[in-house]
């Protein structure tokens, strides 16, 4: 039985399509078309076709049906291999051209090796068909998709170089008094990195935290202009209050604690006759 011509899209039988906001690039899984299919690129899409690992053309919205090309892009093939008749066997792949939104995080060690933990989320798309035939060409495909997490994993030693870059010579408690300076070196590192495959970099946000939830209470209330002393004294005010302590106040002021007159915790502590001194008498 002959191969059937047929339409080729990123559209399901229910309409659906399956290039969702996590997707940057889709390998169309069918490997029976055939020359004279009808390609489909929607509005936000790039449409590439390859054939036997030549990429045959870049093609941008619209209905196309395939024609074999004199030539390939990227690539080559010999006819004369098949005796001056090639089987073509083609792939298409779809190439996302929406903003989609790619996340990092990570950890990064301060001045003085505290460890501070960021996150860095920035949005990309592939702009245009030069962009698109550099993807197909420098990132790999995991089954029949390039997701966004993939993205991730190939930016990851980038931004965690260009945060370290200056967390790693700031003090802890100095780091978001430097939080432009780290944006345009992620954003200058990562549009750089991203070009090569194609994808531009639209625009980038970080946020660094102390990794230790205590560290981030006791910078919070350093923030009020505390002491590093009067800091340590509202946090363990803070928690001992949490636990319903009503000492929690003297704890704040470094005062003791009252009752009846009597001090808690200065209590006369009485004398230990040894046991040679007990015998002897």
């Amino acid at each position: 039985m002959g191969l059937t011509r047929q339409v080729i899209s990123t559209l399901t039988n229910e309409g659906v399509d399956v290039m969702g906001p996590s997707t940057l690039a889709y390998h169309y899984p069918d490997q029976n078309i055939v020359s004279g299919s009808l390609l489909t690129v929607e509005a936000n899409h790039f449409g590439v076709l390859k054939s036997r690992g030549a990429v045959l053309d870049v093609y941008d919205t619209g209905q196309f049906p395939i024609q074999t090309p004199d030539k390939p892009i990227l690539g080559s093939f010999v006819p004369a291999f098949f005796g001056g008749q090639s089987p073509w066997q083609y792939e298409v792949l779809y190439i996302n051209r929406a903003k989609l939104l790619v996340r990092n995080t990570g950890v990064a060690t301060s001045a003085e090796m505290a460890e501070m933990a960021y996150q860095v989320e920035y949005y990309v798309h592939v702009d245009t068909k030069d962009g698109a035939l550099k993807l197909v060409t420098h990132m790999p495909f995991t089954k029949h998709f390039i997701l966004t997490d993939e993205v991730a994993g190939y930016a990851g030693p980038v931004v965690e170089q260009a945060i370290n870059q200056v967390v790693q010579v700031t003090p802890m408690e100095r780091v978001n008094e430097k939080i432009h300076d780290i944006v345009e070196l992620v954003k200058g590192h990562l549009g750089e990195f991203l070009g090569v495959y194609g994808i531009t970099l639209n625009d980038a946000k970080v946020l660094i935290l102390p990794k230790d939830e205590r560290m981030r209470e006791l910078i919070s209330l350093r923030a009020f202009g505390l002491s590093e002393l009067d800091a340590v004294r509202y946090y363990l005010a803070l928690k001992m209050a949490e636990k319903g302590l009503v000492s929690a106040p003297n704890a704040a002021v470094g005062q003791p604690y009252v009752i009846g007159g009597a001090t808690l915790g200065t209590f006369p502590v009485p004398a230990v006759t040894s046991p040679a001194a007990t015998s002897t008498a």
